[in-house]
Protein backbone atom coordinates (compact mmCIF):
# COMPACT_ATOMS: atom_id res chain seq x y z
CA UNK A 1 0.00 0.00 0.00
CA UNK A 2 2.57 2.26 -0.63
CA UNK A 3 1.06 4.06 -2.84
CA UNK A 4 -1.35 5.46 -0.24
CA UNK A 5 1.67 7.65 1.23
CA UNK A 6 0.36 11.01 0.97
CA UNK A 7 -0.55 10.58 -2.85
CA UNK A 8 -2.96 12.67 -4.21
CA UNK A 9 -3.16 10.10 -6.96
CA UNK A 10 -2.80 7.35 -4.58
CA UNK A 11 -5.52 8.35 -2.11
CA UNK A 12 -7.74 9.27 -5.43
CA UNK A 13 -7.23 5.76 -6.74
CA UNK A 14 -8.32 4.24 -3.97
CA UNK A 15 -11.38 6.14 -2.90
CA UNK A 16 -12.66 5.47 -6.13
CA UNK A 17 -11.41 1.49 -6.12
CA UNK A 18 -13.44 1.37 -2.73
CA UNK A 19 -16.31 2.99 -3.93
CA UNK A 20 -16.45 0.52 -7.06
CA UNK A 21 -16.11 -2.10 -5.39
CA UNK A 22 -18.53 -1.84 -2.33
CA UNK A 23 -20.86 -0.88 -5.85
CA UNK A 24 -20.06 -4.00 -7.04
CA UNK A 25 -21.54 -5.78 -4.42
CA UNK A 26 -25.12 -5.07 -5.32
CA UNK A 27 -25.03 -4.86 -8.62
CA UNK A 28 -24.39 -8.38 -10.23
CA UNK A 29 -26.96 -9.75 -7.41
CA UNK A 30 -29.55 -6.98 -8.96
CA UNK A 31 -28.53 -8.75 -12.41
CA UNK A 32 -28.74 -12.02 -11.88
CA UNK A 33 -31.60 -11.92 -9.07
CA UNK A 34 -33.81 -10.49 -11.58
CA UNK A 35 -33.83 -12.69 -14.02
CA UNK A 36 -34.24 -15.98 -11.87
CA UNK A 37 -37.34 -14.08 -10.29
CA UNK A 38 -38.98 -12.81 -13.87
CA UNK A 39 -38.29 -16.61 -14.75
CA UNK A 40 -40.57 -17.82 -11.59
CA UNK A 41 -43.42 -15.40 -12.53
CA UNK A 42 -43.07 -16.60 -15.97
CA UNK A 43 -43.58 -19.64 -14.59
CA UNK A 44 -46.35 -18.79 -12.40
CA UNK A 45 -48.42 -17.17 -15.59
CA UNK A 46 -48.38 -20.09 -17.89
CA UNK A 47 -48.90 -22.78 -14.87
CA UNK A 48 -51.23 -21.14 -12.75
CA UNK A 49 -49.56 -22.44 -9.59
CA UNK A 50 -49.40 -20.35 -6.10
CA UNK A 51 -46.25 -21.91 -5.59
CA UNK A 52 -44.27 -20.02 -8.06
CA UNK A 53 -46.07 -16.84 -7.68
CA UNK A 54 -45.25 -17.11 -3.70
CA UNK A 55 -41.34 -17.94 -4.70
CA UNK A 56 -41.47 -14.94 -7.21
CA UNK A 57 -42.48 -13.07 -4.34
CA UNK A 58 -39.72 -13.90 -2.07
CA UNK A 59 -36.58 -13.18 -4.31
CA UNK A 60 -38.27 -9.69 -5.71
CA UNK A 61 -38.13 -8.66 -2.32
CA UNK A 62 -34.33 -9.68 -1.65
CA UNK A 63 -34.45 -8.07 -5.29
CA UNK A 64 -35.85 -4.89 -3.91
CA UNK A 65 -33.91 -4.05 -1.30
CA UNK A 66 -30.46 -4.63 -2.96
CA UNK A 67 -31.50 -2.88 -5.71
CA UNK A 68 -32.12 0.33 -3.16
CA UNK A 69 -28.51 -0.12 -1.95
CA UNK A 70 -26.83 -0.50 -4.94
CA UNK A 71 -28.48 2.81 -6.48
CA UNK A 72 -26.59 5.05 -3.48
CA UNK A 73 -23.52 3.79 -3.81
CA UNK A 74 -23.85 4.00 -7.85
CA UNK A 75 -24.89 7.72 -7.47
CA UNK A 76 -21.56 8.72 -5.28
CA UNK A 77 -19.42 6.65 -7.71
CA UNK A 78 -20.54 8.92 -10.79
CA UNK A 79 -20.09 12.30 -8.78
CA UNK A 80 -15.98 11.38 -8.20
CA UNK A 81 -15.97 11.78 -11.84
CA UNK A 82 -16.49 15.17 -11.62
CA UNK A 83 -14.71 15.59 -7.75
CA UNK A 84 -11.40 13.66 -8.08
CA UNK A 85 -11.20 13.56 -11.99
CA UNK A 86 -11.65 16.62 -13.71
CA UNK A 87 -8.88 16.49 -15.76
CA UNK A 88 -10.31 13.20 -17.02
CA UNK A 89 -14.13 14.45 -17.34
CA UNK A 90 -12.55 17.51 -19.34
CA UNK A 91 -10.31 15.68 -21.62
CA UNK A 92 -13.18 12.87 -22.60
CA UNK A 93 -16.02 14.22 -20.70
CA UNK A 94 -17.63 14.99 -24.39
CA UNK A 95 -17.49 10.46 -24.99
CA UNK A 96 -17.36 9.32 -21.91
CA UNK A 97 -20.22 11.31 -20.69
CA UNK A 98 -22.89 10.35 -23.74
CA UNK A 99 -23.16 6.42 -22.22
CA UNK A 100 -23.35 7.64 -18.47
CA UNK A 101 -26.32 10.56 -19.71
CA UNK A 102 -28.21 7.64 -21.82
CA UNK A 103 -28.09 5.35 -18.79
CA UNK A 104 -29.32 7.86 -16.55
CA UNK A 105 -32.04 8.83 -18.98
CA UNK A 106 -33.16 5.96 -20.23
CA UNK A 107 -32.43 2.60 -18.36
CA UNK A 108 -32.65 4.27 -14.67
CA UNK A 109 -36.00 6.30 -15.60
CA UNK A 110 -37.13 2.64 -16.77
CA UNK A 111 -35.97 0.74 -14.00
CA UNK A 112 -37.95 3.38 -11.77
CA UNK A 113 -41.08 3.24 -13.37
CA UNK A 114 -41.51 -0.50 -14.06
CA UNK A 115 -40.07 -1.57 -10.48
CA UNK A 116 -43.16 0.24 -9.09
CA UNK A 117 -45.56 -1.43 -10.94
CA UNK A 118 -43.53 -4.70 -10.32
CA UNK A 119 -43.73 -4.13 -6.42
CA UNK A 120 -47.06 -2.34 -5.70
CA UNK A 121 -49.21 -3.84 -8.86
CA UNK A 122 -49.63 -7.65 -8.15
CA UNK A 123 -53.18 -6.54 -7.32
CA UNK A 124 -53.64 -4.01 -9.77
CA UNK A 125 -52.58 -5.66 -12.62
CA UNK A 126 -53.59 -8.61 -14.77
CA UNK A 127 -50.82 -11.38 -14.77
CA UNK A 128 -49.73 -10.87 -17.95
CA UNK A 129 -49.33 -7.06 -17.67
CA UNK A 130 -47.41 -7.53 -14.04
CA UNK A 131 -45.00 -10.21 -15.76
CA UNK A 132 -44.25 -7.83 -18.45
CA UNK A 133 -43.44 -4.93 -16.19
CA UNK A 134 -41.25 -7.42 -13.76
CA UNK A 135 -39.45 -8.60 -17.29
CA UNK A 136 -38.98 -4.71 -18.13
CA UNK A 137 -37.75 -4.12 -14.52
CA UNK A 138 -35.00 -6.32 -15.58
CA UNK A 139 -34.25 -5.12 -18.72
CA UNK A 140 -33.51 -1.74 -17.27
CA UNK A 141 -31.40 -2.89 -14.84
CA UNK A 142 -29.53 -5.23 -17.36
CA UNK A 143 -29.31 -1.39 -20.38
CA UNK A 144 -28.28 0.36 -17.45
CA UNK A 145 -25.59 -1.92 -16.84
CA UNK A 146 -24.84 -1.98 -21.01
CA UNK A 147 -23.77 1.80 -20.48
CA UNK A 148 -21.35 1.90 -18.37
CA UNK A 149 -19.65 -0.98 -19.64
CA UNK A 150 -19.88 0.54 -22.79
CA UNK A 151 -18.40 3.70 -20.75
CA UNK A 152 -15.81 1.35 -19.20
CA UNK A 153 -14.73 -0.47 -22.40
CA UNK A 154 -14.20 2.61 -24.41
CA UNK A 155 -11.59 3.35 -21.44
CA UNK A 156 -9.85 -0.23 -22.57
CA UNK A 157 -10.42 0.61 -26.43
CA UNK A 158 -11.11 4.18 -26.89
CA UNK A 159 -12.05 4.26 -30.18
CA UNK A 160 -14.85 6.71 -32.25
CA UNK A 161 -13.01 9.85 -31.25
CA UNK A 162 -11.11 12.86 -32.80
CA UNK A 163 -8.74 14.84 -30.35
CA UNK A 164 -9.87 18.66 -30.92
CA UNK A 165 -6.62 20.89 -29.63
CA UNK A 166 -8.95 23.83 -29.85
CA UNK A 167 -10.92 22.86 -26.65
CA UNK A 168 -8.27 20.12 -25.73
CA UNK A 169 -10.82 17.74 -25.84
CA UNK A 170 -11.63 14.50 -27.35
CA UNK A 171 -14.83 14.39 -29.42
CA UNK A 172 -16.93 11.43 -30.55
CA UNK A 173 -17.37 11.12 -34.07
CA UNK A 174 -18.36 7.70 -34.52
CA UNK A 175 -21.09 6.68 -31.28
CA UNK A 176 -21.90 2.97 -33.07
CA UNK A 177 -18.15 2.24 -33.31
CA UNK A 178 -17.89 2.83 -29.51
CA UNK A 179 -21.19 0.71 -28.40
CA UNK A 180 -20.12 -2.05 -30.85
CA UNK A 181 -16.20 -1.93 -30.60
CA UNK A 182 -15.40 -5.96 -29.58
CA UNK A 183 -14.06 -5.34 -26.47
CA UNK A 184 -17.64 -3.12 -25.32
CA UNK A 185 -19.55 -6.12 -26.34
CA UNK A 186 -17.59 -8.70 -24.64
CA UNK A 187 -17.20 -7.32 -21.30
CA UNK A 188 -21.28 -6.28 -21.33
CA UNK A 189 -21.83 -10.04 -22.04
CA UNK A 190 -18.79 -11.23 -19.43
CA UNK A 191 -19.51 -8.89 -16.50
CA UNK A 192 -23.84 -9.36 -16.88
CA UNK A 193 -22.99 -13.30 -16.94
CA UNK A 194 -20.99 -13.00 -13.86
CA UNK A 195 -24.04 -11.06 -12.30
CA UNK A 196 -26.62 -14.31 -13.38
CA UNK A 197 -23.76 -16.51 -11.80
CA UNK A 198 -23.78 -15.11 -8.55
CA UNK A 199 -28.06 -14.52 -8.96
CA UNK A 200 -27.66 -18.70 -9.15
CA UNK A 201 -24.99 -19.55 -5.94
CA UNK A 202 -27.46 -16.97 -4.20
CA UNK A 203 -30.55 -18.57 -4.59
CA UNK A 204 -29.01 -21.81 -4.53
CA UNK A 205 -27.51 -21.12 -1.21
CA UNK A 206 -30.42 -19.45 0.56
CA UNK A 207 -32.79 -22.45 -0.71
CA UNK A 208 -30.10 -24.77 0.48
CA UNK A 209 -30.62 -22.89 3.87
CA UNK A 210 -33.72 -23.53 3.96
CA UNK A 211 -33.54 -27.44 2.94
CA UNK A 212 -30.77 -27.88 6.65
CA UNK A 213 -33.17 -25.63 8.52
CA UNK A 214 -35.83 -28.11 7.31
CA UNK A 215 -38.14 -25.21 6.29
CA UNK A 216 -40.28 -24.44 3.19
CA UNK A 217 -39.09 -27.77 1.55
CA UNK A 218 -41.12 -27.32 -1.51
CA UNK A 219 -40.32 -23.79 -1.98
CA UNK A 220 -36.75 -24.81 -1.21
CA UNK A 221 -36.56 -27.21 -3.91
CA UNK A 222 -38.06 -24.98 -7.11
CA UNK A 223 -36.10 -22.67 -6.38
CA UNK A 224 -32.78 -24.72 -5.98
CA UNK A 225 -33.68 -26.50 -9.25
CA UNK A 226 -34.43 -23.10 -11.00
CA UNK A 227 -31.28 -21.32 -9.28
CA UNK A 228 -28.83 -24.32 -10.33
CA UNK A 229 -30.22 -25.29 -14.27
CA UNK A 230 -30.03 -21.34 -14.12
CA UNK A 231 -25.77 -20.65 -12.50
CA UNK A 232 -24.87 -23.80 -15.09
CA UNK A 233 -25.94 -22.08 -18.06
CA UNK A 234 -24.74 -18.88 -17.07
CA UNK A 235 -21.38 -20.52 -16.15
CA UNK A 236 -20.88 -22.07 -19.13
CA UNK A 237 -21.68 -19.01 -21.25
CA UNK A 238 -18.95 -17.34 -19.03
CA UNK A 239 -16.03 -19.56 -20.56
CA UNK A 240 -16.93 -18.71 -23.60
CA UNK A 241 -17.02 -14.84 -23.29
CA UNK A 242 -13.50 -14.86 -20.67
CA UNK A 243 -11.94 -16.88 -23.66
CA UNK A 244 -13.04 -13.67 -26.00
CA UNK A 245 -12.16 -11.28 -22.91
CA UNK A 246 -8.22 -13.35 -23.67
CA UNK A 247 -8.67 -12.34 -27.46
CA UNK A 248 -9.40 -8.66 -26.70
CA UNK A 249 -6.92 -8.39 -23.95
CA UNK A 250 -4.33 -9.86 -26.05
CA UNK A 251 -4.65 -7.79 -29.03
CA UNK A 252 -5.67 -4.06 -27.59
CA UNK A 253 -4.03 -4.58 -23.65
CA UNK A 254 -0.96 -6.89 -23.84
CA UNK A 255 0.04 -5.51 -21.00
CA UNK A 256 -2.37 -6.92 -19.19
CA UNK A 257 -2.34 -10.15 -20.32
CA UNK A 258 1.13 -10.44 -19.62
CA UNK A 259 0.72 -9.28 -15.85
CA UNK A 260 -1.92 -11.47 -15.44
CA UNK A 261 0.33 -14.13 -16.55
CA UNK A 262 3.86 -12.95 -14.78
CA UNK A 263 4.88 -13.48 -18.55
CA UNK A 264 8.30 -11.49 -18.89
CA UNK A 265 9.50 -12.72 -21.75
CA UNK A 266 8.20 -14.26 -24.81
CA UNK A 267 7.54 -16.86 -27.21
CA UNK A 268 5.66 -19.08 -29.16
CA UNK A 269 3.54 -21.61 -27.80
CA UNK A 270 3.34 -20.09 -24.36
CA UNK A 271 1.26 -22.21 -21.51
CA UNK A 272 -1.32 -21.04 -19.53
CA UNK A 273 -0.32 -21.11 -15.75
CA UNK A 274 -2.91 -22.87 -13.65
CA UNK A 275 -1.49 -22.61 -10.16
CA UNK A 276 1.61 -21.30 -8.80
CA UNK A 277 3.78 -18.82 -6.86
CA UNK A 278 5.48 -15.80 -7.70
CA UNK A 279 8.81 -15.39 -7.27
CA UNK A 280 10.49 -12.64 -4.78
CA UNK A 281 13.45 -13.11 -6.24
CA UNK A 282 12.10 -11.49 -9.11
CA UNK A 283 12.69 -7.46 -9.02
CA UNK A 284 12.55 -6.34 -12.69
CA UNK A 285 11.41 -6.64 -15.72
CA UNK A 286 14.86 -7.50 -17.70
CA UNK A 287 16.63 -9.60 -14.39
CA UNK A 288 15.92 -12.63 -16.18
CA UNK A 289 14.97 -14.08 -12.98
CA UNK A 290 11.84 -16.93 -13.50
CA UNK A 291 8.81 -15.16 -12.50
CA UNK A 292 6.79 -17.91 -10.92
CA UNK A 293 7.63 -21.06 -9.13
CA UNK A 294 5.90 -24.73 -8.37
CA UNK A 295 3.77 -23.46 -10.86
CA UNK A 296 1.41 -26.23 -13.14
CA UNK A 297 0.93 -25.08 -16.55
CA UNK A 298 -1.00 -26.03 -19.51
CA UNK A 299 0.90 -26.47 -22.49
CA UNK A 300 0.54 -23.75 -25.24
CA UNK A 301 -2.93 -22.36 -23.54
CA UNK A 302 -2.08 -19.11 -23.42
CA UNK A 303 -1.32 -18.80 -26.83
CA UNK A 304 -4.69 -20.16 -28.06
CA UNK A 305 -6.44 -17.76 -25.57
CA UNK A 306 -4.71 -15.26 -26.79
CA UNK A 307 -4.53 -15.09 -30.72
CA UNK A 308 -6.88 -18.57 -31.26
CA UNK A 309 -3.35 -20.27 -32.72
CA UNK A 310 -1.71 -22.75 -30.44
CA UNK A 311 1.71 -21.71 -31.67
CA UNK A 312 1.64 -18.12 -31.82
CA UNK A 313 3.65 -15.38 -29.93
CA UNK A 314 2.77 -14.04 -26.88
CA UNK A 315 4.98 -10.69 -26.08
CA UNK A 316 6.25 -10.59 -22.48
CA UNK A 317 6.56 -7.41 -20.32
CA UNK A 318 10.34 -7.42 -21.89
CA UNK A 319 9.13 -7.80 -25.24
CA UNK A 320 6.70 -4.69 -24.21
CA UNK A 321 8.80 -2.16 -23.84
CA UNK A 322 11.61 -3.15 -25.86
CA UNK A 323 9.26 -3.74 -28.45
CA UNK A 324 10.62 -5.05 -32.21
CA UNK A 325 8.11 -7.90 -32.46
CA UNK A 326 5.00 -8.54 -35.04
CA UNK A 327 1.81 -7.37 -33.86
CA UNK A 328 -1.26 -8.90 -34.41
CA UNK A 329 -1.93 -5.84 -37.11
CA UNK A 330 0.93 -6.87 -39.15
CA UNK A 331 3.13 -3.80 -37.54
CA UNK A 332 6.57 -4.00 -35.55
CA UNK A 333 5.64 -2.88 -31.64
CA UNK A 334 7.45 0.56 -31.31
CA UNK A 335 10.07 0.42 -27.96
CA UNK A 336 8.86 2.47 -25.12
CA UNK A 337 11.57 5.09 -26.06
CA UNK A 338 9.75 5.28 -28.86
CA UNK A 339 6.39 5.84 -27.68
CA UNK A 340 7.47 7.96 -25.02
CA UNK A 341 9.64 10.34 -27.41
CA UNK A 342 6.49 10.22 -30.00
CA UNK A 343 4.06 11.18 -26.83
CA UNK A 344 6.60 14.44 -25.97
CA UNK A 345 6.25 15.46 -29.52
CA UNK A 346 2.22 15.24 -29.17
CA UNK A 347 2.32 17.18 -26.28
CA UNK A 348 4.68 19.67 -27.41
CA UNK A 349 2.74 20.09 -30.62
CA UNK A 350 -0.44 20.94 -28.81
CA UNK A 351 1.13 23.34 -26.82
CA UNK A 352 3.18 24.86 -29.92
CA UNK A 353 -0.66 24.71 -31.87
CA UNK A 354 -2.33 26.96 -29.18
CA UNK A 355 0.58 29.55 -29.21
CA UNK A 356 -0.04 29.39 -32.72
CA UNK A 357 -3.68 29.82 -32.62
CA UNK A 358 -3.58 33.07 -29.98
CA UNK A 359 -0.83 34.75 -32.27
CA UNK A 360 -2.33 34.30 -35.36
CA UNK A 361 0.12 31.95 -37.06
CA UNK A 362 -2.59 29.84 -39.29
CA UNK A 363 0.30 28.22 -41.65
CA UNK A 364 2.18 27.42 -38.26
CA UNK A 365 -0.78 25.98 -36.44
CA UNK A 366 -2.22 23.49 -39.27
CA UNK A 367 1.91 22.01 -39.27
CA UNK A 368 1.56 21.68 -35.51
CA UNK A 369 -1.79 20.25 -35.99
CA UNK A 370 -0.05 17.69 -38.59
CA UNK A 371 2.34 16.79 -35.95
CA UNK A 372 -0.11 16.49 -33.13
CA UNK A 373 -2.08 14.08 -35.36
CA UNK A 374 0.65 11.66 -36.46
CA UNK A 375 1.60 11.25 -32.93
CA UNK A 376 -1.24 11.42 -30.97
CA UNK A 377 -1.60 7.25 -30.42
CA UNK A 378 1.20 7.44 -27.87
CA UNK A 379 0.27 10.86 -26.77
CA UNK A 380 0.25 9.42 -22.98
CA UNK A 381 3.45 7.91 -23.00
CA UNK A 382 4.86 12.04 -22.91
CA UNK A 383 3.64 11.45 -19.01
CA UNK A 384 5.62 8.24 -18.56
CA UNK A 385 8.67 8.65 -17.10
CA UNK A 386 10.31 5.20 -17.26
CA UNK A 387 9.59 2.14 -18.55
CA UNK A 388 8.78 0.83 -15.13
CA UNK A 389 5.23 2.90 -14.68
CA UNK A 390 4.18 0.86 -17.93
CA UNK A 391 4.04 -2.58 -15.27
CA UNK A 392 1.22 -2.60 -14.22
CA UNK A 393 0.94 -4.43 -10.22
CA UNK A 394 2.04 -7.71 -11.39
CA UNK A 395 1.06 -9.93 -7.93
CA UNK A 396 -2.39 -8.80 -7.70
CA UNK A 397 -3.43 -8.96 -10.82
CA UNK A 398 -1.88 -12.17 -11.25
CA UNK A 399 -3.33 -14.02 -7.97
CA UNK A 400 -6.84 -11.65 -8.86
CA UNK A 401 -7.07 -13.93 -12.34
CA UNK A 402 -6.15 -16.86 -11.06
CA UNK A 403 -8.67 -16.03 -7.85
CA UNK A 404 -11.53 -15.40 -10.27
CA UNK A 405 -10.83 -19.07 -12.54
CA UNK A 406 -10.21 -21.12 -9.91
CA UNK A 407 -14.01 -20.08 -8.37
CA UNK A 408 -15.55 -20.26 -12.05
CA UNK A 409 -14.22 -23.93 -11.81
CA UNK A 410 -15.85 -24.50 -8.07
CA UNK A 411 -19.21 -22.79 -9.78
CA UNK A 412 -19.60 -24.75 -12.20
CA UNK A 413 -18.98 -27.91 -10.54
CA UNK A 414 -21.66 -27.32 -7.58
CA UNK A 415 -23.83 -25.99 -10.00
CA UNK A 416 -24.06 -29.58 -11.78
CA UNK A 417 -23.79 -31.45 -8.88
CA UNK A 418 -26.26 -30.06 -7.10
CA UNK A 419 -28.30 -29.49 -9.84
CA UNK A 420 -28.56 -33.60 -10.49
CA UNK A 421 -29.47 -34.18 -7.06
CA UNK A 422 -32.09 -31.36 -7.07
CA UNK A 423 -33.80 -33.20 -9.99
CA UNK A 424 -33.67 -36.66 -8.11
CA UNK A 425 -35.22 -34.85 -4.83
CA UNK A 426 -33.01 -36.72 -2.56
CA UNK A 427 -30.75 -33.22 -2.02
CA UNK A 428 -31.48 -33.14 1.65
CA UNK A 429 -29.65 -36.28 1.91
CA UNK A 430 -26.37 -35.09 1.24
CA UNK A 431 -25.89 -32.03 4.24
CA UNK A 432 -22.08 -31.19 3.21
CA UNK A 433 -23.19 -30.23 -0.45
CA UNK A 434 -26.26 -28.04 1.32
CA UNK A 435 -23.54 -26.18 3.33
CA UNK A 436 -21.30 -26.20 0.51
CA UNK A 437 -23.61 -24.33 -1.40
CA UNK A 438 -24.67 -21.56 1.32
CA UNK A 439 -20.68 -21.06 2.23
CA UNK A 440 -19.88 -20.47 -1.70
CA UNK A 441 -22.33 -17.45 -1.85
CA UNK A 442 -19.41 -15.21 -0.29
CA UNK A 443 -17.24 -16.66 -3.34
CA UNK A 444 -19.40 -15.56 -5.64
CA UNK A 445 -19.07 -11.73 -4.80
CA UNK A 446 -15.51 -12.32 -4.26
CA UNK A 447 -15.03 -14.31 -8.03
CA UNK A 448 -16.84 -10.55 -8.71
CA UNK A 449 -14.46 -8.46 -7.62
CA UNK A 450 -11.50 -10.42 -8.71
CA UNK A 451 -12.29 -10.03 -12.11
CA UNK A 452 -12.59 -6.54 -11.65
CA UNK A 453 -8.75 -6.09 -10.02
CA UNK A 454 -7.87 -7.78 -13.01
CA UNK A 455 -9.65 -5.51 -15.49
CA UNK A 456 -8.46 -2.11 -13.87
CA UNK A 457 -5.11 -3.03 -11.74
CA UNK A 458 -4.33 -4.83 -15.01
CA UNK A 459 -4.60 -1.67 -17.06
CA UNK A 460 -2.61 0.32 -14.79
CA UNK A 461 -0.94 2.86 -15.58
CA UNK A 462 -4.05 4.12 -17.73
CA UNK A 463 -6.93 5.97 -16.93
CA UNK A 464 -7.68 5.60 -20.86
CA UNK A 465 -5.34 2.96 -22.58
CA UNK A 466 -2.34 4.71 -24.12
CA UNK A 467 -4.05 8.14 -24.01
CA UNK A 468 -4.08 9.49 -20.35
CA UNK A 469 -2.31 7.96 -17.44
CA UNK A 470 -3.86 8.36 -14.05
CA UNK A 471 -1.12 10.96 -12.94
CA UNK A 472 -3.09 13.60 -15.70
CA UNK A 473 -6.19 12.64 -15.08
CA UNK A 474 -6.50 13.77 -11.29
CA UNK A 475 -8.46 16.89 -10.01
CA UNK A 476 -6.07 19.64 -8.42
CA UNK A 477 -7.50 19.40 -5.09
CA UNK A 478 -5.39 18.51 -1.41
CA UNK A 479 -4.69 14.87 -1.03
CA UNK A 480 -5.89 14.94 2.60
CA UNK A 481 -9.04 16.43 0.93
CA UNK A 482 -9.08 12.96 -0.35
CA UNK A 483 -8.07 11.07 2.27
CA UNK A 484 -10.81 12.41 4.55
CA UNK A 485 -13.45 11.43 2.24
CA UNK A 486 -12.33 8.30 1.45
CA UNK A 487 -12.48 7.20 5.34
CA UNK A 488 -15.67 8.76 5.50
CA UNK A 489 -17.30 7.12 2.31
CA UNK A 490 -15.40 3.75 4.04
CA UNK A 491 -17.15 4.33 6.92
CA UNK A 492 -20.60 5.41 5.25
CA UNK A 493 -20.27 2.48 2.75
CA UNK A 494 -19.80 -0.05 5.45
CA UNK A 495 -23.16 0.86 7.43
CA UNK A 496 -24.89 0.90 4.36
CA UNK A 497 -23.14 -2.88 3.69
CA UNK A 498 -23.88 -4.01 7.11
CA UNK A 499 -27.45 -2.56 7.16
CA UNK A 500 -28.46 -4.52 4.28
CA UNK A 501 -26.76 -7.74 5.45
CA UNK A 502 -29.16 -7.58 8.05
CA UNK A 503 -32.49 -6.68 6.27
CA UNK A 504 -32.09 -9.44 3.70
CA UNK A 505 -31.13 -11.94 7.07
CA UNK A 506 -33.88 -10.84 8.21
CA UNK A 507 -35.97 -11.02 5.48
CA UNK A 508 -34.89 -14.79 4.64
CA UNK A 509 -35.36 -15.73 8.57
CA UNK A 510 -39.07 -15.09 7.64
CA UNK A 511 -39.17 -16.98 4.45
CA UNK A 512 -41.47 -16.85 1.76
CA UNK A 513 -44.98 -16.67 3.99
CA UNK A 514 -44.46 -12.51 4.87
CA UNK A 515 -47.84 -10.99 4.86
CA UNK A 516 -49.29 -7.66 3.48
CA UNK A 517 -45.70 -7.16 2.31
CA UNK A 518 -44.55 -4.65 -0.27
CA UNK A 519 -44.71 -6.72 -3.17
CA UNK A 520 -48.63 -6.85 -2.10
CA UNK A 521 -48.43 -10.99 -1.06
CA UNK A 522 -51.73 -12.19 -0.19
CA UNK A 523 -51.85 -13.62 3.42
CA UNK A 524 -50.23 -16.86 1.92
CA UNK A 525 -48.18 -19.31 3.96
CA UNK A 526 -46.27 -21.87 2.56
CA UNK A 527 -45.41 -25.68 4.58
CA UNK A 528 -43.15 -25.72 6.86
Amino acid sequence: MEFLTASLVGWSRAQFAMTAMYHWVFVPLTLGLGVIMAIMETLYVRTGKEEWKTAAKFWMRLFGINFAFGVATGLVLEFQFGTNWSNYSWFVGDIFGAPLAIEAILAFFMEATFISLMFFGWKKLKPGAHLASTWLTVLGATISALWILVANAWMQLPVGMEFNPDTVRNEMDDFWSILLSPVAINKFSHTVLSGWVLGGLFVTGISGWFMLRRRHADFALRSMRVGTVFGLVASLLVLSTGHMSAYNVAHYQPMKLAAMEAHYEGYEGVELVGVGLLNPDKQSWDDGVQPVVGRIAFPKMLSFLGFSDFNAFVPGIRDIIEGGYVQPDGSVALSFEEKHERGKLAIQALADYRRAMANGDTEAAAVYKEQLRQNYAYFGYGYIDAPEGLIPPVGLTFYSFRGMVILGGWFLLLFAVLGFMAWRRDITRCRWMLWAALITIPFGYLAGEFGWVVAEVGRQPWAIQDILPVQAAISSISAESVKLTFFIFLVLFTVLFVAELRIMVRQIKKGPEVQDDACGTDNVKTEK
